[in-house]
């Protein structure tokens, strides 16, 4: 595709991501669909182009004021994450010497909002839980991409031979530092034609996800529910961890999201799953089961502020307004799934937020409500399950707590609780 042809139809992505209607993984996907002549290394262009447009989308914007021409061009020339001959090629002479311009301004002198690029509500709460110098440590970690990992289907593998294997494949992969089935891996190579892949051998899933299913220490022969399942990540990671045996409850609203986790469930080799759509969280199917099950994990709705990495879209479609909603939606999903413990069971409540109106607010609530829910101590029963520096995870309150720039993965937030005898 020529140079400038390439520019203009990156701007039209660039212009229906920023209509914000949708999740931005979602409008490339269709854009993407709606595209089939674009080659490989033109799709990445576009779309971390758009991803970097939106990750810095206040400076980008402030920036192309002092430009001519349509403001969705301008945006790209100054984040574009293609090539660069491509770049040089597609700009007229006006729009490179525009560009040398504004590579010149001196960042550092620029208001805060343009250099953290949050809103301020978001960028007020973080900095109030942070302080000032971990804050701008969290904003540089935001606005880098985040590495891929993988979780190690134990039923199948052992982690010593996944890195080998992708090591021999010309792929540089490392144990993850917490979880004892991780596997960390720079860049997006294609593993969706790997045999490892293939054969089930692991799953894509960021270690911090990884140890919200360990908290819960799921054991052989249990019955265990994955509350809000989705497309299944840690459903499988609770399969292995119960080697297959006992039943295990996926339930969810979507039934879309169910049928993704069937061809993962394929790959895996689990038959222990039983994978059901619920209308709402006090379902007839759900109380069937009340007083019967040993484990219940609540990876609860959330505004997804954690995984900002990848989703950056987030902070400029979230609002105040809508986490007080998720507040209470995560309240009575919590209330509901708590039925359903027999004596001696453990509950996990988990986000992948940053909010503490949907982490801390939340669980405190439910221990105030429910004297018959004692709390666990996370470390301990991370522990327990084999995570390395579990102290490092936890919070003085004892809840699971991990920072992007402290532990390198998504935001996530986790309290567990057993159900008195």
């Amino acid at each position: 595709m020529h140079p400038n042809a390439l520019l203009d139809l990156t701007a039209r992505l660039v212009h229906e991501v920023l209509k914000l209607d949708a999740p931005a993984d979602s409008t490339v996907s269709y854009f993407f669909r709606s595209h089939k002549d674009l080659g490989q290394r033109e799709r990445h262009a576009l779309a971390e182009t758009a991803y970097a447009v939106l990750r810095q989308r206040l400076l980008w914007a402030h920036l192309a004021q002092s430009g001519h021409g349509p403001l969705e061009r301008r945006l790209v020339i100054l984040a574009w994450q293609g090539e660069a001959h491509v770049l040089k090629k597609a700009m007229t002479v006006d729009e490179a010497a525009w560009l040398v311009r504004t590579n010149t301004i001196d960042r550092s002198t620029l208001q805060d909002k343009l250099k953290h690029n949050l809103p301020d509500w978001l960028s007020n709460s973080l900095r109030g839980q942070l302080g000032d110098e971990e804050f701008w440590a969290l904003v540089a970690t935001l606005s880098a991409g985040a590495p891929l990992d993988l979780r190690v289907n134990a039923i199948k593998t052992k982690r010593e031979a996944v890195i080998e294997a992708l090591v021999a494949a010309g792929i540089p992969a490392v144990p993850t530092p917490y979880s004892p089935t991780g596997v960390r891996i720079e860049g997006k190579p294609a593993l969706q034609k790997m045999p490892l892949y293939v054969d089930g051998h692991v799953e894509v899933q960021d270690e911090g996800s990884q140890l919200l299913a360990l908290l819960t220490g799921a054991k052989r022969g249990e019955m265990v529910v994955d509350f809000c399942a989705g497309a299944g990540g840690k459903t499988l990671a609770l399969g292995a961890m119960m080697r297959n045996t006992g039943r295990l409850y996926a339930f969810d609203i979507s039934g879309h999201r169910l049928e993704n986790l069937k061809p993962r469930l394929a790959r895996s080799g689990l038959s222990n799953v039983y994978s059901t759509q619920i209308a709402h969280e006090r379902d007839d199917r759900i109380k069937r089961l009340s007083g019967k099950i040993d484990r219940v994990l609540v990876d609860a709705p959330c505004s997804g502020l954690g995984t900002l990495r990848r989703n950056p879209d987030l902070k400029w479609r979230q609002s105040p307004k809508a986490i007080e909603e998720l507040q209470a939606k995560q309240k009575a999903i919590l209330n509901s799934a708590a039925r359903l413990l027999k004596p001696g069971g453990r509950l996990v409540y988990a986000t992948c937020s940053l909010m503490p109106a949907e982490n801390e607010v939340v669980a405190n609530a439910f221990s105030e409500e429910h004297p018959d829910f004692v709390q666990l101590d996370a470390r301990e029963k991370l522990e327990q399950a084999g995570v390395l520096q579990a102290e490092s995870l936890v919070t003085p309150a004892g809840h699971l707590r991990m920072w992007p720039h402290r532990h390198h993965t998504d935001g996530f937030y986790a309290v567990a609780w057993e159900k008195k005898a």
